[in-house]
């Protein structure tokens, strides 16, 4: 029996996202990104159409690697001004009962101290349904924000990303025992003393002693997202990450990636098959195959070139304003995504890109594929993606909102369920039990494991 395929909505508390321009499009709405009720409408949608869980992106600092300026993301929304998403996760948690939720968090800005306490929060408001998209930055104007000249190099960001983990783990999985707050009131006792101690780190980039501020939430570690295709990247997420994004424009980019991170979760002792992997794509749906590529030519003319350029150059690091417009784009290592350069010069040794392609591609859905057709077409290019690379489902861009999310729940998901290749109700638990399986915590062949109190307690969270 095929497997199920997962989807979670893509979006980000932000106008635009990955389509820029589209905003100006007539029923577009991502507009209202600051008003609550766009998010709480979009849950409830999600939550109809048995989403796994809206994947929250986020970036701190501007897109101003395009013409040296931020002028460019400020005059075609690109990404720009956008907002926290962790404060958009209580208001939805509040109408829906499965749905769940990954925040992108930059760990290269935010102590660990504070930033453990909040999701552990936020798995307590949700019962469990959070997620953290592990990422460490790409973008100097975020380092400059933070008051250093530039960001780190690519590769030392994820050496500090290793103590980082090791560090909120600590704070997650070993400061309080399960059944540390007692809540007996009858001796006056809320927190047992001696089943609470500090969590205690000396490292090179960070020190920790501290008693972690929450008690244990219903996953311990929320669900663990990344994001990061480049060879550090993988070699990470092998090692931590429970579900991994990929972005790539082809088959030939994505399938060896896939691949990659399999291998390299099984030498590091974790069950490959275990590791869900989302690919980036965009639908573009109607009732039948020409109605959708006519939606499609309508949502093109709002594109931004100049939008998609800024998007891509901030990925990059490379300023694509200095090229030609039918110049072809050459590799050039930066400290910015090496995935995202690699994508548009490497990836697929029988493509070559222009800038101009590339502000195409770009334009709707970032630098995923855009699967346009009908309900039967688009249920065929996702399944045979999926057996051409190994991916386990997808991160559903939008061209405009919410509109691409609502064709999908009432167009692609009932083809699918028809197929048997999507879910006809949640599963219970939580978000981890929901995508895979086994208990609320993480197994003890995770490295987070190792920071649980004893054996005994480690069993206990299996």
């Amino acid at each position: 029996m095929a497997k199920e395929i997962l989807f979670n909505a893509f979006s980000m508390n932000a106008v635009g996202h990955q389509s820029p321009g589209l905003w100006r499009h007539p029923r577009d709405r991502s507009g209202e990104f600051n008003r609550l009720s766009f998010w709480t409408d979009l849950a409830k949608t999600l939550e109809a159409g048995l989403f796994d869980g809206l994947f929250l992106a986020d970036v701190l600092g501007v897109y101003d690697v395009y013409g040296a300026s931020p002028a460019a993301a400020l005059r075609h929304g690109t990404q720009v001004p956008s907002n926290d998403p962790a404060l958009l996760v209580p208001a939805m948690a509040a109408v829906t009962r499965h749905l769940g939720f990954g925040v992108t968090s930059n760990l290269t800005y935010e102590p660990p101290f504070p930033f453990a306490r909040r999701m552990s929060t936020l798995d307590h408001l949700t019962k469990g349904r959070i997620g953290w998209n592990v990422v460490t930055g790409y973008l100097d104007s975020a380092a400059r924000a933070a008051g250093l000249a530039k960001q780190r190099g690519h590769d030392d960001r994820y050496a500090v990303a290793e103590e980082y983990m090791d560090v909120v783990y600590s704070l997650w999985e070993g400061s309080w025992d399960d059944d540390a707050a007692v809540r007996d009131a009858a001796r006056g006792v809320f927190a047992d003393p001696a089943k609470v101690r500090p969590a205690v780190y000396r490292g090179r980039h960070f020190s920790l002693d501290a008693v972690h501020l929450s008690e244990p939430s219903p996953q311990r570690t929320p669900v663990l997202y990344q994001a990061g295709s480049s060879p550090a990247g993988r070699a990470f997420a092998a090692r931590h990450a429970e579900c991994v994004f990929m972005s790539g424009p082809s088959v030939a980019a994505l399938k060896p990636r896939v691949a990659d991170i399999r291998r390299l979760a099984a030498e590091a002792g974790r069950d490959p098959s275990a590791i869900k992997i989302f690919a980036l794509a965009t639908v573009v749906t109607g009732p039948t195959d020409a109605a959708a590529e006519t939606k499609l030519a309508d949502f093109r003319r709002y594109v931004s070139p100049e939008g998609a350029l800024t998007l891509m150059s901030g990925w990059t690091g490379v300023d694509l304003s200095t090229y030609q417009l039918d110049e072809e784009v050459r590799h050039v290592e930066t400290d910015a995504g090496r995935t995202a350069m690699e994508n548009i010069t490497r990836a697929d040794p029988s493509r070559v890109w222009t800038v101009r392609q590339v502000a195409e591609q770009v334009g709707i859905g970032g630098i995923g594929p855009i699967f346009v057709g009908s309900p039967a077409t688009v249920a065929n290019l996702m399944e045979t993606w999926i057996a051409e690379t190994g991916v386990d489902g997808f991160n559903l861009a939008y061209a405009i909102a919410p509109e691409t999310f609502e064709d999908i729940v009432e167009h692609v998901v009932p083809e699918l369920q028809r197929r048997g290749r999507y879910k006809r109700a949640y599963v219970s638990g939580t978000l981890r039990e929901k995508l895979v399986g086994g208990g609320p915590r993480l197994p003890r062949s995770h490295p987070a494991a190792g920071f649980r109190p004893s054996r005994d307690h480690a069993e206990a969270a299996e």
